[in-house]
């Protein structure tokens, strides 16, 4: 009996180019890749519909019981990484859904959150910019020498920020709600309150995951705290921050810049205030967008495929 596999969400048609999901073929499994987003959960059903086996990439398609209660084709969902926010995970085992995840690169986004943060900090991309209009040097960037690093979210990816902050000469603190003085001693750290982080921090970043508790943790207070000469960075997700407050915060000088990879809305829409905002630097989420990332997520999403047609899944993800 044949099956279908659907890989979601390849923006930039690169699936096939990390595993050899033509394979699968041989197995009965008929392979289809969509590029674009889903504009609605029904249409999203309505393209799963027949699949016995979803790709998703990240956390671009959301996965809520409405949506799996939908397809009762569904029997294997694959998310790259091992957590994905977007996936219901407890209703999909209702279901009979098996939920199965993939190895991820542990550099990928700490490396992107400080080639952000030394661009906000040079003015780069708007000093490129003048360049090529034909001006020459228009701003004065600033050192991370000697200044304060303040981590907000001290797990695996904030850990190797500090040892960035460190390597660069930057005193770091970090605060989370759970963090112990001890675990931020041991990453190179010193545990303050959110307030003090943000109030002592030249330099803010967030590497929270998001959730009920964590969703909009930085909104007006945190940012006047921050100051005028203060850099925010965002690179793990767009709703920790309140979108509004920031906005206002670049807008009336409440800090001197930002630098995000992650926004509410993804893809960003056309007519986003952020786009307008002065003292920016905005990418497209990048901090997983790299080969060896890619060769980890459609790697192991591809060995996910294969364990679960043999009868022996691997990875297997529990609410």
């Amino acid at each position: 009996m044949q099956q279908r596999l659907a890989i979601l969400d390849d923006y930039q048609d690169v699936a096939h180019g990390f595993a050899d999901w033509a394979s699968l073929e041989q197995a009965g499994v008929l392979t289809s890749v969509f590029r674009e987003p889903f504009q609605s959960p029904d249409a999203l059903v309505a393209a799963l519909v027949d699949c016995q086996i979803v790709v998703a990439m990240r956390e671009r398609t959301p996965f809520p019981r409405a949506v799996l209660e939908k397809l009762p084709a569904l029997k294997l969902l694959v998310t790259t990484g091992m957590a994905n926010a977007a996936i219901d995970v407890e209703a999909a085992g209702e279901l009979g859904i098996t939920v199965c995840g993939t190895p991820g690169s542990p550099t990928a986004a700490p490396e992107l959150t400080w080639a952000l943060l030394l661009a906000l900090a040079r003015n780069l991309p708007a000093e490129e910019n003048s360049l090529r209009a034909g001006t020459w040097q228009t701003s004065v960037g600033t050192e991370l020498a000697g200044k304060t690093l303040g981590i907000v979210g001290l797990g695996r990816i904030g850990r190797r920020i500090a040892t960035y902050g460190q390597a660069f000469g930057m005193e770091v603190l970090a605060w989370s709600q759970n963090l112990t003085a001890e675990a931020a001693k041991e990453a190179g750290a010193r545990k303050v309150s959110k307030e003090e982080l943000f109030r002592n921090s030249d330099v803010a970043t967030l590497h929270l995951r998001l959730s009920p508790r964590s969703e909009g943790i930085v909104g007006e207070p945190e940012l006047r705290l921050l100051g005028p000469e203060g850099l925010l960075v965002n690179t793990a997700r767009g709703p920790l921050i309140n979108q509004d407050a920031l906005v206002r915060a670049l807008n009336e000088g409440w800090i001197r810049g930002a630098a995000l990879d992650v926004f509410d809305e993804e893809p960003l829409p056309a007519g986003n205030p952020l786009l307008g905002a002065p003292n920016t630097v905005l990418s497209p989420h990048l901090g997983y967008v790299t080969r060896e990332s890619y060769s980890q997520f459609y790697g192991g999403a591809f060995e996910d495929v294969s364990a679960w047609l043999a009868g022996s899944p691997v990875r297997v993800l529990s609410p």
